[in-house]
């Protein structure tokens, strides 16, 4: 039988899926201070704890705002 294990450290495009932004978005919030740094896991790799990205996930304010009715929607 396996047990599924939660990974400890995620890459770019794995934070940027998991919280619904874009790699540079991301990338420019780290620059700004607004998003959890990377942490360096080898001496030319970083990649983010998970539990700090689920952190910041956690203590973003609630939103009165809906979204719009065509989020996520592509024009044809």
């Amino acid at each position: 039988m396996k047990t599924a294990v939660k990974p400890l450290y995620i890459d770019l495009p794995t934070v940027a899926g998991m919280v619904s932004l874009s790699t540079d978005s991301v990338q420019r919030q780290v620059r700004e201070e607004n998003f959890p740094k990377p942490r360096q896991i080898g001496p030319r790799r970083v990649a983010w704890l998970v539990r700090e990205v689920e952190q910041w996930a956690e203590e973003r304010p609630v939103s009165q705002i809906l979204p719009p009715e065509n989020t996520g929607r592509r024009a044809a």
